[in-house]
């Protein structure tokens, strides 16, 4: 088993609407000075603590907490916890990878699950209900993205997501990505081994893939940016389970604006 320093897996004390008409979304923000928060989990069906960091963030989608702001939320399902008994089929060292950029641009000692990440500028643990209300009401506020997305399937395997759109954002000469995530909810998994071994585990908005859109640099926040990702698709696969979430992110990992979309159910 890994050090406790280093490895931790911690517990604690205490719908767009889909336009069908030509497979066309969009989705722009009504109040440009205000728009979502990106909340990211970063978690583990191998973790036992998880399980209800999980179960927070799907409270959090079905607006049980009654937040003032909107919020786009996505689960980054790790894999350094596979080794204990459990392989998490939704974990990918990718989401480790991102994680730990997190864990070195935040100043933290170690990295651990289950973990909130809340515009890329401030983390909590996840099942920490009121640490996660509280970084997400305090949380920096951008405009959205005012992208249109187009979906189509050329193959029977792939997903195509086309987005014209403006940042809605000054980007400054250090630079910034446009980060599009595929995500899929309402995941029912059983779990015969490791730590949760015996429980039925549910999970939302579990990202599946992310493709950078472009990296823009100098960018005024009016000007129109174009792209288009190919994504493979998982066996299983159903658009109506699925969405989209595009973002924005500095060289300094801030979020500066987000965007979210639910797939046509009949792409």
């Amino acid at each position: 088993m890994a050090p406790r320093a280093l490895w931790s897996c911690f517990g604690t004390k205490g719908r767009d609407e889909s336009n069908n008409d030509t497979n066309m979304v969009d989705e722009t923000e009504e109040n440009d000075k205000e728009g979502p928060v990106l909340v990211e989990m970063f978690t583990s069906q191998g973790c036992a603590t998880s399980p209800m960091a999980d179960m927070v963030l799907s409270r959090l989608g079905r607006g049980d907490f009654r937040l003032e702001m909107p919020v786009v939320l996505l689960a980054f399902h790790v894999d350094y916890w596979d080794y204990i008994g459990w392989k998490d089929p939704f974990g990918s060292s990718q989401w480790t990878v991102r994680q730990k950029a997190y864990v070195e641009s935040l100043g933290l000692d170690s990295i651990f699950t289950p973990q909130v990440v809340v515009q890329g500028k401030s983390q909590c643990i996840g099942n920490d209900e009121n640490a996660l209300i509280d970084a997400i009401t305090s949380a920096p506020r951008f405009p959205a993205p005012s992208f249109q997305a187009t979906f189509n399937r050329p193959t029977s395997d792939s997903l195509e997501v086309s987005l014209t759109g403006a940042l809605k954002n000054k980007v400054d000469n250090n630079g910034a990505d446009v980060m599009v995530a595929l995500y899929e909810t309402g995941l029912v998994t059983d779990c015969p081994r490791g730590e949760n071994k015996g429980r039925v585990l549910s999970n939302d908005y579990v990202v599946r893939k992310l493709e950078n859109l472009c990296t823009v640099k100098d960018h005024p926040a009016k000007k129109t940016v174009s792209g288009t990702i190919n994504f493979p698709l998982w066996s299983g696969f159903k658009s109506c389970k699925c969405g989209i979430a595009v973002f924005v992110q500095s060289s300094s990992h801030q979020i500066l604006g987000s965007q979210s979309f639910h797939l046509p159910d009949d792409i």
